[in-house]
């Protein structure tokens, strides 16, 4: 498990995570659950991509 939240950001363990598991299925990642960095995110038709600066690209 991450040590992030790659929805909100805030720590994993820090409060009920359970709205940003449910906004998650339908948006892509905003922050790197690695080092809590905002993503650049590209959304096409066909599904997104998510870049980190440290730790690389994540897509769907």
């Amino acid at each position: 498990m991450s040590p992030y939240c790659d929805h909100c950001g805030r720590l994993g363990d820090d409060g009920d995570h359970s709205a940003c598991r449910t906004a998650r299925l339908m948006e892509p990642p905003r922050y790197c659950g690695a080092c809590r960095r905002r993503l650049v995110v590209q959304v096409t038709p066909r599904g997104w991509s998510a870049r980190c600066v440290e730790h690389g690209v994540t897509s769907d």
